[in-house]
């Protein structure tokens, strides 16, 4: 058998010459998405935890 070769695909031209747009980039990094995973939580913890404390009422 003679292998026949695939039909080119015309928007398929080649390498483009075009950036990779900014959130792209951001979330094919791996560990920027696990960091950002594990300080968002805290911070907002953080945050919540704070409020809290600073809403409990004054002793007299």
């Amino acid at each position: 058998m003679s292998q026949v070769p695939a039909p080119q695909d015309p928007a398929d031209d080649g390498p483009d010459d075009e950036p990779v747009p900014m959130m792209q980039s951001l979330i094919d990094n791996p560990f920027l998405l696990l960091f950002l995973g594990v300080a968002m939580p805290t911070v907002l913890y953080i945050v919540w935890g704070v409020m809290e404390i600073v809403g409990i009422p004054l002793a007299k």
